[in-house]
This record gives structure tokens, sequence and C-alpha cells, in this order.
């Protein structure tokens, strides 16, 4: 199927060149006339094109046999030129065509139209000026109308389907390259030009060779005036059910030099920062397929503060420093219930939960970056980054596990602080040749980290054994403290040497080091003094791997790239527990062939094919050699006899982007298979009880298959935008189940659709919609299919009433099928609204009532299912419920005094 698309697609793209026409055109003394506008004529075509700075003009594309062109430009005679049948020449050539001025010129009236998007190989470029946004709009809210954008509720931001890792300004990272900084900050009027960039990495970059996955970033080009400013903005809240929202940025831009603090405080899921959490605002992963969806998908009910601090310099012409110091702390309360079913031969274990768990999160970053150029273009970056984080969890959950003999009912408490300390040095060389093409490049990572775990285990279960004629009743108590400490050293280096080979060649000999050790201790104790040995252990661990390897790449031109390359991995896994003679070690060599091919059909079309291959190392959690028993339901045993996952990777990927309608399209389909994938190995220890036991085999078997699509354009015009997206996942899951080997096939699928329509200049809508579908078949006990739907259905609107008002509304419908109905008993139905009026000069202030889930439905919609091995387990969460209030934002700015 998707041979025989790119291959019409090829075709097809084959039939609209069949010819083609350049030429220039002059004024009366010779010189190339710029902005002549060029337009053909036939019975098949209809084409028009300006020309260049240069009075070059160059038409594809052309269908007819026989045209005429019409040259014409404000202030010049118009000329008009046939050109006869001739289907033997597929470019040509046409005679200079002059233009001399008219006698009889109207006063000269300028039209300023905007060239919207521009595609720069791996760069796109959208320039603001020729899109529209609301007044006082920030950046967040600009980026939700540019094509391509989806920005979901905690301001994670995809392009083309794609996150955004990154963000810079004017070509440096703002706030360490935290998007959510530089999106809720900005304002939009501030903003020249936006591009998305897709960026390999420095090494990447500066070896000219790029055969690795790009991440997309974007770069912030402001306002040539907006380059020495300092501005702000200060908003302040508070509504009904104890809500409150507070907040302040203040930023000093200097034409090169950048001052940022900010800060924040609410208990409403609104983060001015991502840099708190991996995973973006709301500290849990986000995808597209939440998109159009206006409930809040932060789980439990969550107090943010936040503040940062930013800088970036200049010292010299040849040296940039930025740095900076965040800081966010997080306390969450999450409320739930949930169901764990685990399948056996020829009994099920049920487990029931209700639960309530209580964290206390603080995360401190501090981080600095040097950048210098020499004299002789040597480059030099070096960037230390130190963090800490301390959390604080407490768990309650009140159990019910039963099987057909046993049902088992009590209370889990567990509480505990961890600590993690990291620092990181990160460091980059790139040596200068003279020789055009000639790199030599080194980088060097070291990070060390500790982990400290204090915890403390209690347990209270009472038991009914149904399994004799007269059923027994017993208690089950246990407590545990468990001190663990966790020290990870890790230290990678990479050196690379390109050289030219041949023409349009370049060789490349590369070698890489990566080391790590881990030193784990876990004492456990009953009472303060009563230590349980057969629980605790002293264990060292060290991964060890080097890799030679040789890449060549071939690019004839700006068309076609090729890249082929192989290296030999020797790798060693090792690991001692202290006081024991047995060691534990895996050696192995892998031979690792790369693989990727680009080819620029067009400007406005590429394919692309590549392969790849890497080694996943287990962590700790799978390689510890001891029993943990500190939920004594659920028994986890590591094997440090594990050997590291081998990960392959094929893929191809098409992309069509015609950039004078505003569309794109891409599709892409990736097959990935891994060697030695770490799975899970589960068992119940008798029928007659609910106790399980899970360790960690080695098996192959496993592959993932995964397609997805996204389109969007115009419709009708301008002030229509469709997008379209989906994607299908299947994966073939491997696990062990009492020792058998069972396969879980499972079948994602996730269908977007977005329509935007702008009505006129007072007002705007929009229309989403979304369906999931997650299906799973199990092998083992016996052949079972499970299938969890969801569809969505979204409209928002927005109105503008007169210079100072603004409203709008937003509504959301979510329907449930396939999950326990005692978990999603509920349809949501969520509907916000809002009114904003703005005040004094240049509307520096506006005033804000807004009700957020009139309906009060959002409160219990944290829906969640999950397929692994034999377990089926779905869960309900709390959320934010129905609130209003009422928020003041008074925004500042101040140019410097001209001298």
């Amino acid at each position: 199927m998707v041979f025989l698309c790119l291959t019409s697609l090829l075709r097809l793209s084959a039939q609209e060149q069949l010819r083609s026409i350049e030429g220039l055109v002059v004024d009366s003394v010779g010189m190339g006339l710029k902005g002549v506008s060029v337009r053909l004529s036939s019975a098949k075509d209809t084409l028009v094109v300006t020309t260049n700075n240069d009075g070059f003009y160059k038409i594809n594309k052309i269908k007819g046999e026989s045209f005429s062109i019409t040259y014409s430009m404000l202030g010049y005679q118009i000329v008009k030129k046939g050109f006869p049948s001739n289907t033997f020449i597929r470019q040509i050539i046409a005679p200079k065509i002059t233009l001399f001025p008219q006698a009889n010129v109207i006063p000269e009236v300028r039209v300023m139209k905007y060239i919207p998007m521009q595609h720069k190989g791996d760069t796109i470029q959208f320039n603001m000026r020729a899109f529209s946004f609301p007044p006082r709009s920030l950046l967040e809210e600009a980026l939700k109308s540019l094509p391509g954008f989806q920005v979901l509720r905690d301001g994670t931001t995809f392009y083309n389907g794609q996150m955004i890792s990154s963000v810079q300004v004017d070509g440096r990272k703002f706030f360490g390259g935290d998007l959510l900084t530089a999106t809720r900050n900005l304002p939009s009027e501030f903003v020249k030009q936006i591009e998305v960039i897709n960026y390999y990495g420095d090494v990447s970059e500066e070896k000219g060779i790029k055969n690795n996955d790009p991440e997309k970033i974007i770069n912030i080009i402001l306002e040539d005036n907006k380059k020495k400013i300092t501005f702000g903005q200060g908003t302040l809240g508070g509504g009904t059910r104890e809500r409150y929202l507070g907040s302040v940025g203040i930023n000093k831009f200097n034409d090169g030099q950048e001052l940022s603090v900010v800060g924040s405080l609410n208990n409403t899921n609104t983060s001015l920062f991502a840099f708190g959490s991996p995973n973006g605002a709301g500290g849990r992963s986000t995808a597209l397929g939440e998109f159009g969806d206006y409930a809040d998908q932060s789980d439990g009910l969550n107090k943010l503060g936040s503040l940062g601090i930013s800088f970036s310099d200049n010292w010299g012409k040849n040296v940039q420093i930025s740095g900076g110091y965040n800081f966010q702390n997080k306390q969450n309360i999450t409320e739930g219930n949930s169901l764990l079913t685990s399948s056996y031969s020829s009994y099920k274990i049920h487990k029931t939960e209700e639960f309530m768990t209580i964290s206390d999160d603080n995360f401190h970053k501090l981080y600095f970056e040097i950048n210098s150029k020499f004299k002789n273009n040597d480059v030099l970056k070096i960037s230390p980054t130190v963090t800490y984080n301390r959390n604080g969890n407490s768990n309650n959950k009140y159990s019910i596990l039963r099987n057909y003999k046993v049902r088992e009912s009590g209370r889990y408490r567990d509480s505990s602080v961890n600590t993690n300390p990291t620092a990181d040095v990160l460091m980059f060389y790139s040596k200068y040749f003279q020789k055009p093409g000639r790199k030599l490049v080194g980088e060097f990572r070291v990070n060390f980290q500790t982990l400290d775990k204090d915890e403390r285990v209690t347990e209270n279960y009472v038991i009914v054994d149904s399994s004799t004629i007269n059923p027994s009743i017993s208690r089950f108590e246990q407590e545990q403290i468990v001190d663990a400490r966790n020290e990870l050293n890790t230290i990678k280096s990479s050196v690379s040497y390109v050289e030219p080979f041949f023409k349009h060649s370049l060789l490349e000999v590369s070698y890489d080091v990566d080391i790590t050790d881990i030193e784990a201790k876990r004492v456990v104790r009953k009472r303060p003094f009563e230590f349980i040995d057969s629980l605790g252990v002293d264990y060292a661990y060290q991964y060890k791997s080097f890799k030679t390897g040789l890449n060549y790449q071939y690019e004839p031109n700006n068309r076609f790239r090729v890249n082929l390359g192989f290296a030999v991995q020797p790798l060693s896994l090792e690991g001692k527990v202290k006081g024991d003679t047995l060691n534990y070690s895996y050696n192995n060599v892998n031979l690792i062939p790369t693989t990727n091919v680009r080819y620029k059909v067009n400007d406005e079309l590429d394919l692309q094919l590549s392969y790849m291959g890497k080694n996943n190392q287990p962590n700790f959690l799978h390689i510890s050699p001891v029993r943990d028993n500190s939920n004594s339901r659920n028994i986890i045993v590591g094997n440090p006899s594990l050997k590291a996952e081998f990960y392959n990777k094929v893929s191809t990927s098409l992309r069509k982007f015609v950039t004078s309608r505003a569309q794109y399209f891409e599709t892409s389909l990736a097959y990935t298979f891994i060697n030695n994938k770490i799975v899970s190995s589960k068992k119940s220890l008798s029928n007659e009880t609910t106790v399980q036991e899970t360790s960690y085999e080695n098996t192959n078997g496993y592959y993932d298959v995964r397609w997805n699509y996204l389109f969007n354009t115009p419709v009708f015009s301008d002030a229509f935008q469709l997008d379209l997206s989906g994607d299908v996942e299947y994966y073939n899951n491997l696990s062990f189940v009492n020792g058998s080997r069972n396969t879980t096939k499972q079948l994602l699928f996730n269908q977007n659709l977005q329509f935007r329509y702008n009505w006129n200049e007072y007002f705007e809508s929009v229309f989403n919609s979304n369906y999931f579908l997650n299906q799973a078949t199990y092998q083992l006990p016996y052949k079972n299919q499970l299938s969890a739907h969801s569809f969505l259905l979204s409209l928002g609107g927005k109105g503008y009433l007169g210079s100072n008002f603004v409203m709008g509304a937003e509504m959301s419908q979510k329907f449930y099928k396939g999950y326990v109905s005692e978990l999603s008993d509920i349809n949501p139905s969520i509907i916000n609204a809002y009114l904003e009026y703005t005040f004094l000069k240049n509307n520096l202030a506006l005033i804000r009532l807004q009700c957020f889930d009139l309906l009060d439905q959002n409160k219990n919609v944290g829906v969640m299912t999950e397929y692994v091995g034999n377990d089926v387990f779905e869960t309900r969460n709390n959320r934010l419920g129905r609130y209003l209030m009422l928020t003041l934002n008074v925004r500042l700015q101040s140019y410097p005094k001209k001298k």
C-alpha cells in the first residue's frame, strides 16, 4: 500500500514537470527588474511568478502545448509574448524582455503582502506579520493560529505532530531552552519571525554529517525595535473554592544581553515553567491525542510555586555566556480508585484499591554555559549543570485482593523521603582546518548523581481462606524501615574526524566510550535496630561500551544525500555482591550498520529511508540481586544475569510542502525489533494466595510497527484552516507468566481533526474531534481480547465586542466505552467561559472573569487503562473541579532613552 502511494506520487510529480520556461526581464538601460509579474496562460495553465532581485524568473509544471506570457509592473508598459507548440523542448529559454516606462503614471500606491511561510531545508520560517493575532496575546496564543502548530492545555507544543523540545530567542537559548517560559511571557507583537528547526545536535551540526534523528526546536526572532526593551507583566487573581493565582515577570533585552526574572504561585494547575518536571508543566507525559480536550489533564489538586532567573551576555566578540537558576515546588493530593486483574491458567487475582497520595516536590537547578570561538575559528563549549530534588511522598491505600479461594482486605501505608542531587558537565570542542570539510569534533560528558531514599512501609490485612470446608480467618502485619542509597556515575565521550573524500563526499572515523558505575546499598529493619539481612544488599555494577565507527556521506547536490555507516561495539556488564564470591558478567560484540538516504524529488517533495541500531542497558531495578517485599503482595526480584538490549529500527518518511498554498503533508512508517528484550517474568506463588512475584528475563521476538500521517491546509480561503493527523501503532509485547512465554498483541489507533475558522476580525472559532482505540489480545492463560474506546468533540469561540471587551467559551464532550463501568461511569461535558475587559493607556491592564468547568464534571474523569503482561490495570483519579476566578493583569514596557 505504501509502495503504491509513493509510486503514484512520484509519477504525478514527473507528469507535472513536463515543461518549464525561464528568462530575464530588464529596464530600458539593461538593468534587471525585480518584482515584475510574469503571468503564463494556456488552455491548461494559469501560472503567476515574480522576478527575483536580478530580474530572472522561472515557471515549472507547464501542461499546455502553446501558451502566452504577459509581463507587467506598475509604472511600466505591459508586454505580451506568445510561444507556439513544441513538445520536443522540455526546458525553454525565453528571449530577454525589456519593459519601458509608462508615459502616464498614476501616483504610487504600495500594497504590502508578506509571505506567510518559507521552507529552507531543515528550517520552516513563519512571518508573523502575515498573520493576525488577538490584541495583547502572548506567544502561546499566537502559535495556536499558525498552520501545523498544536498547543495543549498545559502548554505542551507540537509542530506537525512532533513535540517542541527547546526554544531560542535570536539564536540563543531563552531560560535554558524552557519553552513555557518563552511562550507564556513573550507578547506576540514582539515577534517578527518563528523558525521551526530540525536540530541534530551540536556534534552533527558541526560535523556536517546528519545521520541521527533530529529534534524539533523553535527560534524566536524579535522585531528590530524590540531588541532593546524592558518589559514585564504581573497577574493577581482569586476565586471560589480557595483558588488563587499570582505571577510576575520582568525581562530586559539589550541587543544580545538578556536578563529575565519570572515567578508564579497558584493552585489552578497553571504553570509558567516546565523546568520543574522532565515531562512538562503538569508533571505528566502528554500526548497529541489530548489536543482539543478542554478538561484539565493534571491528576489531583496541585499547588505550584516557581521562581526563575536567566541571563545571557557577550564577552567580547567571540564569547557568549548564559546561565540561570530555577526553583519549583509542587504539592499534590491525589485521590482515586483502581482495579488490577492478573490472569493465570485456572484463576484470576483481582485487586481493587481506594487510595490517597500526598507529595511535596522541590526542584532546584543551577546552570551555566559558555560558547567561545577562537581567532583560528576553533569552537569550545562548556556547560555545567547542578540540580537538587527532594521529594516527600505519603501513600494510604485500602485494598481488597481475591481469587477463587482467598480474600484479603486491609491497609497499605507508605511514607518516604527521596533526595537526588546531580552534577553534570558537558564539554564540546571543534577543531577548524583550512581545508573545507575537514573536521575534528569531540564531546565529553560526565554525570554524577546520588539517590537516597528513607522509607517506612506498614501493611495490615485480614485474610479469609475458603480453600477448606471450614473457612479460616487470619491476620497479616508487616512493618519495614528501608534505607537505600544508589550512586550512579557516568562518563561518555566521543571523537570524530571528518575528511573530504573525493568530490561531494565525506568520510568520518569515530570512537565512542560509555562507562556507567552503580553502587547500591539497601538496609531493611523491622524496628530501629532489628535488621533483616536477607533483604539488604550491597551491590556494585559496571557497564562499559567502546564503539569504533566508520561513516560515509555522499551529497552531490541539495537534492540527494546518502549516509552509510558501520560500527563495532564491544560491551561488558559486570556485577558483584559484597561478601559474595559469585560474579555476574556478560560480554558481547555488536556489529552495527547504519543507513540514511534522503532524496528531494523537487523543492516541495522529499523522501527519506533510514536504519539505526543501539544498545539499551538494564536499570538497577532489573538487576538488583535481592528480594524486595516492601509490598508483600507484589514481590520484586532482580536478575543480575540480564543482558543489554539491542534496538533495531527501520523507518521511511515522505514530506510534501507547498509554500504558496501553506499546505503540508507528511507520513512515516517505522518497524522496530529488539534482540534480548528485557521483559517481566511474573508468577503466582500458589493458587491459594494472592501473593505474586515479578522478575525479569531476556527474550527475542519483540517488535512494533508505527505509521502516522498529518496534513494541514487552508480551505476555501486563509480564514479556514484544516488540520488532520492520525497514527496506528502495533506492538508484539512479550512477557512470562508462571514460566510460560506470553504474547500480548496491542493495537493503538488515534485520529485527530481540527477546523479553525476566523469569521471576521471580530470572531474566531475552532472545532476539534478525536477518536482513540486501545485494543489488546492475550495468548495466556487463554486467548482474550480487550478494547477501550474514547471519542471527543469540542468547540471553542472568541468574540471581540468593541476595542475593550472579549468574550470566549469552549466546550468538550468525551465518551468512553470498554472501560470498567465503576471507573468510567460518566461521559464528561466540560464547559469553560470567560469575559475580558482592557483599560488604561494602550490597553496595558486587563480584568478577566472566568469560569472553569461550569458543570463540575472534570473532577472525577482521570481515567487511564494499561495492558502489561497478564495484567489489566484501570484507574480513575480526582482532578480540579468547578471554580470562578477574577484576575487582574498589568503589562509594562520601556524603551531606552535615545542619546
